[in-house]
Order: structure tokens, then C-alpha cells, then sequence
């Protein structure tokens, strides 16, 4: 059985939330610092605030662990691929919004 986890991220800045979200997924997704021990596939909640606005709450689905002591010194975390549903919409079209102009560079992020 799938271990579920409640994850808290406040992204603070624009350049924070680039390196971390992942177009690439079809709902969208954020990497997710922690040290948490999770599986693919295990079910999330991501409380997600945004530069001040009101939390989120994002059910999603881990697609991706960088585990603690990762070579070059990249942080230990989670990739959450967002669920379908309307919590998860609002927060893709807010990350989106955010980071318009900044999608289409190729500054490295800590994801792909």
C-alpha cells in the first residue's frame, strides 16, 4: 500500500518556483525539497503557498526522488506530478501566470 504524505512548500520568489516546476508533466508538478523517505507512486498533499498568496492544496503523485547525498550537491526531494482535479488546475494556471516570459529560458532549474 501506497505510504500518503503531506508535503509544505512557501516558495518565496519567481526564481525559486522556476527551479522547481516541471512543465514537462501533463498536469504540471513541482520538485519538492524534503527529506522524507517516499516511493513512486505514492500519494501526496503539497501545501503549496505562493509568494504570499493564500495555500493551496494540490493532491499529486510522486514521480521522481532525488534522495539525500545526491551527487553535486543537488537537494534531496520529491517530484509531485499534480492530479486532474480543480485544486490542482488553479495551481498550475497561478505557477504559470507567475512565470510567464521565464518558461522558454534555459537557465537550469533542479528538475530535467
Amino acid at each position: 500500500m501506497a505510504q500518503k504524505g503531506i508535503l509544505s512548500y512557501n516558495i518565496e520568489n519567481k526564481q525559486e518556483l522556476y527551479a522547481a516546476y516541471m512543465p514537462f508533466l501533463i498536469n504540471g508538478g513541482l520538485f519538492v525539497p524534503t527529506r522524507k523517505s517516499f516511493r513512486l507512486g505514492d500519494d501526496v498533499l503539497i501545501l503549496l503557498s505562493l509568494m504570499g498568496e493564500e495555500r493551496m492544496a494540490i493532491p499529486g503523485k510522486v514521480a521522481w526522488i532525488t534522495p539525500p547525498g545526491s551527487q553535486r550537491g543537488i537537494n534531496s526531494g520529491v517530484g509531485i506530478h499534480f492530479g486532474d482535479g480543480q485544486e490542482a488546475k488553479k495551481a498550475q494556471t497561478a505557477i504559470v501566470s507567475q512565470l510567464a516570459g521565464m518558461l522558454d529560458s534555459d537557465k537550469p532549474t533542479r528538475t530535467i
